[in-house]
């Protein structure tokens, strides 16, 4: 496992993530354009979908791939439920509930990471962990927004002023914060801004907003243009057949490392920049930040285990369970309970579990895979 570890910290992507990080920690002038940011998500979301599809075309959903898709769907459900439990009896039950789904949710960039790991050292993980993928974000958002409804009309139950605590909640983050998580989740959330003047993460929070409707949230999870972008690839990839995968291996395949690498880079500036806000974290959220991955992960690979999957299959089951979003989760929670401060969770699934999956956890995961897995 130590040679893992090694490994994947000597890895030039690894290690532009990193430099960025120590560059961002400096307080250089060095930025990467905001668009360049978009195009390169966009650009890996796109790679991943056409490989994942092309994968998904020749293996099938077979009976792994069907094991896989319900682990991966009772997660979902089950991680924002089970940890909005825990972190009610230490904070504030809207905070809770968002830092619930963000965990509850992925990190595409993670899984990119980690699917390259696992191919550098010859095992391979099925199509249908991009189907996996896709179907992890949505469910949490919506578990989240539920948990909040139920928090809204315990307070109005109790005939408690659930307003002057909302305005109590915003008094105690900072301006510059609120404005920070805005423009960093902005920066890497790759869609264009809302039509018809929608409320959108490009734009500012204005907590005055009563909360967005179930029907606009489910309109917001399952139309997102970085999923509809996934999902499109994955099926383009899976239809355009062996002659579609060689037309595109120079882009999907040639230029990805050097890509990702770059991309990582951005990831780690942004990192550097959000460590600033760990102090409106707290001791204890930043020890949940640092623990839940990896029982996250304990929880994946015992059912992956179970269901006696593979070694890739069981190292991205794994990471998808113990990432946090911070894209498209953000964007659509910051709407949906304006009522949480964005920089704590925010801040927690890109300052803190970010890089220490990055840096740990994937060649943990895949080293305890490789002992289970089979």
């Amino acid at each position: 496992m130590d040679a893992d570890i090694l490994k994947n910290l000597t890895d030039p992507a690894v290690l532009f993530f990193f430099l960025g990080v120590a560059i961002g920690l400096i307080r250089s002038n060095l930025e990467i354009p905001a668009p360049i940011a978009k195009f390169l998500s966009l650009y890996l979301l796109m790679a991943l979908g056409f490989k994942g599809g092309q994968a998904l075309a020749d293996a099938g959903l077979s009976g792994d791939g069907a094991k896989v898709i319900g682990a991966a769907i009772v997660l979902a459900l089950v991680i924002p439920a089970v940890w909005f439990l825990v972190l009610r009896k230490r904070i504030d039950a809207f905070d809770a509930a968002a830092i619930a789904a963000t965990y509850g949710s992925v990190s595409a960039v993670t899984f990119v990471t980690a699917s390259q790991f696992i191919a550098s050292r010859g095992d391979e993980a099925g199509g249908h962990m991009t189907v996996a993928l896709v179907l992890m974000e949505s469910p949490a958002i919506i578990m989240a927004v539920l948990l909040a409804t139920w928090v809204r009309s315990r307070l109005n139950t109790n005939g408690e002023n659930s307003s002057v605590e909302n305005s109590l909640l915003v008094g105690t983050s900072t301006s510059s914060t609120s404005q920070l998580a805005t423009t960093d989740s902005q920066t890497l959330v790759p869609e264009a801004p809302h039509p018809a003047g929608e409320r959108g993460p490009e734009e500012g929070v204005d907590q005055s907003h009563p909360p967005i409707s179930i029907k606009e949230v489910l309109r917001e999870a399952f139309t997102d243009g970085a999923h509809l972008l996934l999902i499109g690839s994955m099926v383009i990839g899976a239809v355009s057949g062996e002659k579609g995968g060689e037309a595109m291996a120079p882009f999907v395949n040639g230029v990805f490392k050097g890509f990702l690498a770059f991309f990582l880079l951005e990831m780690g500036l942004l990192v550097a920049r959000q460590l600033r806000e760990v102090r409106d974290v707290g001791p204890f959220l930043i020890a949940f930040g640092a623990i839940v991955p990896f029982v996250n992960a304990t929880a994946a690979l015992t059912i992956g285990w179970a269901l006696g999957l593979t070694v890739g299959d069981l190292t991205l089951l794994a990471v998808l369970a113990s990432s946090g979003s911070y894209i498209v989760v953000p964007a659509v929670v910051r709407y949906a309970i304006p009522e949480a401060r964005p920089s704590r969770y925010f801040t927690l699934a890109l300052g803190i579990t970010f890089p220490i999956n990055i840096a740990l956890g994937i060649p943990l995961y895949y080293a305890v895979a490789s002992a289970i897995g089979t």
